[in-house]
């Protein structure tokens, strides 16, 4: 997994996180990003990797990933973090909604509350959804569990 933020950019404003799990042949992250700061070095198999000075946490790169392995985090806010997922089930959140925060492992880890949804078109069929998590759980929230 691509997780190694440098200290500086995790406290200057949002951050794009890519956890590919696997080398295999794909790059659209790369071709989305408008400020080139995902690059892939070598050949199309290998793993992506930013550019964290280049990386302004847009968000565009997180639809376009056909494996759903790239968030953003932004820990700027004083008393909480905003992690932001690809969801791509239905019914979609919405802003205020109450959720359950689940780990790497679909593990449950505490409430979080949706702090945006983005459902464009152009991201076919794949919304981004940002919500509220405490400050030690941003590096370890990766989806949430809506409802029951």
């Amino acid at each position: 997994m691509n997780t190694e933020v440098p200290a500086a950019c995790r406290k200057a404003g949002p951050y794009v996180v890519i956890e590919c799990p696997e080398k295999i042949p794909c790059d659209p992250c790369v071709d989305a990003c408008p400020n080139q700061a995902i690059s892939m070095c070598g050949s199309i198999i290998e793993l992506p990797e930013i550019d964290y000075e280049k990386c302004t946490g847009c968000l565009v790169c997180i639809p376009r990933c056909p494996g759903l392995a790239i968030f953003v985090v932004d820990e700027t806010p004083e008393d909480h973090s905003i992690v932001y997922i690809p969801y791509e089930f239905l019914p979609r959140p919405k802003k205020g909604d109450r959720a359950i925060g689940l780990d790497r492992e679909g593990r449950e880890t505490c409430e979080v509350e949706v702090t945006k949804v983005i459902d464009a078109r152009k991201f076919d069929r794949c919304a981004i959804v940002g919500f509220s998590v405490p400050k030690d759980l941003a590096q370890e929230i990766r989806a949430i569990k809506v409802g029951e």
